[in-house]
């Protein structure tokens, strides 16, 4: 049957799935649906206008996991119905021989546009999004970092953040036959109707996974979108409705209502709900069971069905390239801002992205995808079908893994002189003799910078939407417990207390939320839930009884026009820790810059200091802590203020090494320069003795 075929996202209508031009009429509706390829031709076109135009979520993903459902429901019912086997090894090898391909085409060109056209800064993160999107877990990275789909500047985007739908779908297209096995061996054993227990399966998982998805779209949205289970709801409906197909005897004026009730709300979904804080929950119901409402109407009869409109030429066709034009239109689309530096594209450089996506989903359709499909070798055996897919994905992975080993062989490189040509803070030492290579690389790279946070053997537990991080060190046994809590910026000091804790054996333990400095006054500035953390965190504190407690104390600002300076709300915590008789380790503020320190220096790599910041616009001429000192004999003071602005400027880069990994937090590498001077303070500061 013409699209009695597990599709694609979106998927192309294969023109051996046509019925023949001699066949009759009656035969054509029969194996063929063109209202369904209009279909998704328009929530293609949905999508690519959204993304381009609007920078808003269309409702048009969710149509095309329904859509996909519904076919392959219609193929695997077809073959039971018809005795024939499941055959599932064959099943999935012939479904991804026809995906991977354009796939992997997309991906290597992805990877050539980003080397020429995204800064160095973005490299990293383009080749883990590429392995994860050439294996179909792409939405689970995106889940892992918390993305923003909903990002209104484009430009900083991953151009393998849309791969997220396809890695969903292609995980179904593992789960869904193995379902429609099941359930045949189940029927054939005990005898009961195939399409009804399916009916109740598919029915169970939709109701499961709707509340799911609404509970937790309700809690964690930008994590639930990209969540496989949150979705599995929508693939539900599509095969209910297959189920339910047959049994429907709609008559032609039902037919003409609903085909026109459900393409009036496809198409108004995106521009009447506020999609970016409610999908994928209820509010996906929507575009769905318009899609469904549309599907269920079927070819009217009637000049006036919306059928019509959908089974027209210019959008069946447009259905054969689809899939291409959905893997094509994004990277486009994020790379051409990238490279023209707009955060949006305009009526004319949209017009142009449409264009050029639309000829490259040609090229891409009639130069890879129809001859990968229609070869007939890997069709005979399925160790050929192996050999053909694995020669598709080593396609991709030769690019990824030669740039991924092209950057880690450098930044090994580097590191190996790091001692002579990247003193970082050592350089700041009256007794450093300078002695390193003038010309050797900046470390971190800019590819690595990002990566640059503290690294805990024991782990963290991080939760992106709530911006907490709990870490340990893993140190079992240890002669001392010291507890980081605090901010973002308390969080980065754990580099250097970690190589003590490795030294002395100690255990390092941190409890931090961003945006959320240890204060019980509200202000503006702090994150959503920020003194409901702190005290949860000061009551773990109080349970816990570490050894020493270490913080920040200071607050430097981002707006230059203010200064640092002393929360009054700061002191009332502290004194709480200090009362139960647990010391505390309190740190100046590190500095805030004007712009991300990696992008900057990518600008300017004649002239590092256009990319600091004053002295004047960070620090006091004297630290403000020592306004509450008084009340804190426990608690002691440490500055560290001049390994980081030695005069009246705060570098960008201090010996050779990046101080800050974007516009305020500092890297790794500069904190592990600055261990031998923090280890001196900090054991004065709590009296400990080495061993």
């Amino acid at each position: 049957m013409t699209q009695q075929r597990t599709s694609p996202l979106p998927a192309r209508n294969s023109a051996a799935h046509r019925a023949s031009p001699a066949a009759p009429k009656a035969g054509r509706k029969s194996t063929f649906r063109p209202e369904i390829q209009g279909l998704r031709s328009l929530a293609v076109l949905m999508v690519m206008s959204y993304h381009i135009w609007l920078g808003r979520v269309s409702g048009g993903v969710d149509v095309f996991l329904l859509i996909s459902a519904f076919l392959m429901t219609l193929q695997f019912v077809g073959r039971y119905e018809q005795g024939r086997p499941m055959a599932l090894l064959k099943h999935w090898l012939h479904l991804f021989r026809r995906l991977i391909p354009a796939a992997v085409t997309v991906m290597v060109a992805v990877l050539a546009a980003s080397i020429l056209f995204l800064p160095r800064t973005r490299w990293l993160e383009v080749i883990n999004q590429g392995w994860a999107s050439l294996f179909y877990a792409e939405n689970w990275l995106l889940q892992s970092e918390a993305t923003n789909y909903y990002a209104s500047d484009h430009s900083l985007a991953s151009p393998f953040q849309h791969f997220w739908s396809l890695s969903i779908q292609g995980q179904v297209f593992i789960l869904w036959p193995l379902i429609f096995a099941g359930a045949a061996i189940l029927a054939r054993h005990f005898r009961l109707r195939y399409r009804v227990l399916l009916c109740y399966i598919f029915a169970l998982i939709f109701v499961v996974s709707l509340v799911y998805s609404i509970v937790f779209t309700q809690t964690s949205q930008t994590v639930a979108y990209f969540d496989t289970w949150a979705r599995l709801w929508e693939f539900a409906l599509g095969t209910l409705v297959a189920l339910a197909l047959p049994g429907l005897r709609l008559s032609r004026g039902w037919r003409l209502a609903l085909g026109w009730l459900g393409i009036v709300a496809m198409l108004s979904c995106g521009l009447l709900l506020n999609v970016q804080a409610s999908f994928p929950g209820f509010v996906a119901l929507w575009p769905t069971l318009a899609a469904a409402c549309v599907m269920a109407a079927g070819q009217s009869g009637s000049k006036l069905g919306v059928d019509r409109i959908l089974s027209s030429k210019p959008l069946v066709r447009l259905g054969d390239i689809s899939y291409a034009l959905y893997l094509w239109h994004w990277p486009v689309l994020v790379i051409s801002l990238a490279a023209t530096h707009r955060d949006r594209a305009g009526p004319i450089t949209g017009a142009v992205i449409v264009t050029v996506s639309l000829v490259l989903a040609y090229l891409t359709t009639r130069f890879v995808e129809k001859p990968w499909r229609e070869w007939k070798w890997p069709e005979v055996r399925r160790r050929r079908a192996f050999i053909a897919i694995a020669a598709a994905v080593v396609t991709a992975v030769v690019p990824l893994a030669g740039w991924q080993l092209q950057l880690n062989i450098a930044t090994a490189a580097a590191a190996s002189q790091a001692w002579a040509n990247n003193p970082g803070a050592r350089s700041l030492d009256p007794a450093y003799v300078d002695g390193a290579d003038k010309s050797a690389p900046l470390l971190p790279t800019l590819a690595t910078a990002a990566e640059e946070w503290p690294e805990y053997a024991g782990g963290c537990k991080a939760d992106e939407k709530e911006l907490t991080n709990v870490c340990n060190n893993g140190k079992q046994n240890p002669t001392k417990t010291v507890l980081i809590i605090g901010n973002s910026h308390a969080h980065v000091w754990a580099t250097p207390i970690l190589t003590m804790a490795d030294k002395y054996g100690w255990r390092v333990e941190a409890i931090t939320k961003g945006y959320c400095p240890v204060t019980d006054h509200q202000a503006a500035g702090l994150s959503e839930g920020c003194l409901d953390f702190n005290k949860d965190t000061l009551k773990k504190v109080l349970e816990m009884k570490p050894d020493v407690v270490v913080t920040t104390s200071t607050r430097t600002d981002p707006d230059p026009s203010n200064t640092e300076f002393m929360d009054p709300g700061w002191v009332p915590p502290i004194k709480s820790i200090n009362d139960a008789g647990i010391p505390v380790v309190a740190l100046r503020d590190t500095p805030r810059l004007h712009e991300a320190v990696p992008a900057c220096l990518e600008s300017n790599t004649e002239n590092y200091a256009a990319c600091g910041t004053m002295t004047a616009e960070n620090y006091q001429a004297a630290s403000p802590d020592a306004a509450v000192a008084g009340q804190l004999p426990a608690t002691k003071f440490l500055d560290f203020s001049r390994f980081f602005c030695p005069d009246k400027l705060c570098p960008a880069v201090i010996g050779n090494v990046m101080v800050y990994k974007d516009d305020n937090h500092v890297t790794r590498t500069y904190m592990e320069s600055l261990t031998p001077y923090f280890e001196t303070k900090f054991m004065a500061a709590t009296g400990w003795k080495a061993g």
